[in-house]
């Protein structure tokens, strides 16, 4: 995970999981929408998944 894909889930959450599937982009932006925060999370949970 690079620092701008870090700086980039804390501004816009969906647009750092941009290239992680369109699952992960919808999801992401749910929660963002919800909230600032679970979203944010959410972009750096799905950004440290190694299995991706």
């Amino acid at each position: 995970m690079s620092f701008w894909r870090v700086i980039l889930s804390i501004i816009c959450p969906p647009l750092a999981v941009i290239d992680k599937g369109c699952g992960s982009i919808f999801i992401v932006f749910l929660l963002w929408v919800c909230g600032w925060v679970p979203g944010v999370i959410a972009a750096l949970v799905i950004l440290n998944n190694p299995k991706n």
